[in-house]
């Protein structure tokens, strides 16, 4: 292959800026190309060429250089006015086409570079017309279109299979859980481990029973408050029939469930460490409590909320918003922290928080989260409504056993999930360099 031509793109190219108002334009007829991916429509058009289409502001502001689309365009046409057209003077030296696929492709590091500005960054048509493009004879460069076309294809194939397997792996999850709180995991587990009757750790009836003895005997020693009547559960409402030794019974009757604690008026969070974390729901992620972005209280505004805590044995669930139903374990450094008023903290009477946990994460369970949410300006769960969501309590030992059995499946989906992300960065890397031999001129 010949050496190719190198050529500044102001010396082969007319840089023409956009003259429609993106939030002021009239629908109509004609694309209105923008910064984001989609094109509007436009009832005028400003262009009827092949035009590369780039971004002169920042995709993400705010000090950063970026841009995330360059466009190709043809036909009848308009553009934003915070958008360049690079039309090119002589189609049988450098295509539109040609330059939309090396520019959208090393845009990071030919574009954004020349990107300036500190609040506001901005690309100059100037700057874009300094950018130094090869210029492979006209054949050549159709060659590389067809190439890069026929690669992008294959690309985009094998992604789509990766999110399909992706989202296979989700379902697979979603039915490990859902056969946990069936029984069905370990039905082999209980051939071997038969019922006793009275035993606590062979008969799910036998726990209960201890469990409303000690919730009964809590109440009189003022641990905690007497809860509302809960409602029998009726034949209708057991979508499922249970395993032998298991029973049904309402999460308010296996547990306490309190609320969090809004930040008085007044007073604000802190970045400043102090003893007291201040636990919000952007906070709660993965089935555990992040650490990346820690708020604190000051002594003056813990002392208005310090009864609101939550501690290493209980579990934390999203009573508001978009998130309802989400839940997890409480990591070792938030024990006795405080906690949101966007969520409830659920502490178990005897029973496994590990297999609550996994119980609620379940199709079964937040379905019913999801039924439970009341819309009074904002999706909210009530506490009364959380304690009647039924629960398939099986007897302690197989709780635990439960719960090796998700672990190890989990661990596998896990494995499987890595080596999908891989095989995508992979897929990735592999695509970034036939993109640079395809266009390395040497």
């Amino acid at each position: 292959m010949a050496e190719w031509k190198r050529a500044r793109v102001g010396d082969l190219c007319d840089i023409v800026k956009g003259e429609t108002g993106l939030a002021s334009s009239t629908p109509g007829p004609y694309p209105l190309v923008a910064t984001g991916a989609d094109r509007r429509s436009c009832d005028s058009w400003q262009f009827d060429t092949d035009a590369v289409c780039i971004p002169l502001v920042s995709s993400t502001g705010h000090g950063k250089k970026t841009l995330n689309y360059v466009h190709y365009q043809s036909g009848k046409f308009a553009i934003g006015t915070i958008l360049a057209a690079v039309i090119p003077k002589d189609p049988s030296i450098l295509t539109a086409r040609f330059l939309h696929l090396y520019l959208s492709h090393f845009k990071d590091t030919v574009l954004v570079p020349l990107m300036k500005g500190a609040a506001n960054v901005s690309l100059s048509m100037k700057e874009i017309a300094s950018v130094q493009i090869p210029v492979p004879p006209l054949d050549e460069q159709q060659s590389l279109i067809d190439l890069i076309f026929h690669i992008e294809d294959e690309h985009r194939d094998l992604l789509a299979e990766t999110n399909r397997q992706g989202e296979i792996l989700k379902q697979l999850c979603q039915a490990v859980l859902q056969e946990a709180v069936e029984g069905k995991l370990t039905a082999s587990w209980r051939k071997q481990h038969p019922v006793v009757k009275g035993d606590l750790q062979y008969d799910a009836a036998a726990l209960l029973a201890q469990i409303k003895g000690d919730i009964e005997r809590m109440v009189k020693e003022g641990k905690i408050r007497k809860e509302k009547f809960l409602p029998a559960i009726a034949d209708s409402d057991k979508p499922f029939d249970l395993p032998d030794g298991w029973v049904w019974c309402r999460l308010g009757a296996l547990s306490d469930i309190r609320g969090g604690k809004r930040v008085p008026v007044g007073h604000a969070l802190t970045k400043t460490p102090t003893p007291y974390i201040y636990i919000r729901v952007s906070d709660m992620a993965g089935g555990t409590i992040l650490d990346s972005d820690t708020r604190y209280l000051d002594e003056s505004t813990y002392e208005h909320i310090k009864n609101y805590t939550i501690s290493k044995d209980d579990l934390y669930m999203t009573i508001v918003g978009a998130t309802i139903g989400k839940c997890g374990l409480v990591p070792d450094k938030f024990h006795n922290m405080n906690l949101t008023e966007n969520a409830a903290k659920i502490s178990p009477i005897l029973v496994n928080k590990e297999y609550l946990y996994s119980t609620f994460e379940s199709p079964f369970c937040q379905n019913q989260f999801i039924d439970k949410t009341k819309q009074v300006g904002v999706q909210k769960m009530a506490l009364n409504r959380l304690q009647t969501t039924i629960i398939p309590l099986p007897p302690l030992a197989e709780q635990q056993a439960i719960i090796a059995r998700v672990d190890s499946l989990m661990t596998t989906i896990d494995e499987l999930e890595k080596q999908i992300a891989e095989r995508k960065e992979q897929a990735q890397l592999l695509l970034q360099t036939v993109l640079r031999e395809a266009f390395d001129e040497s």
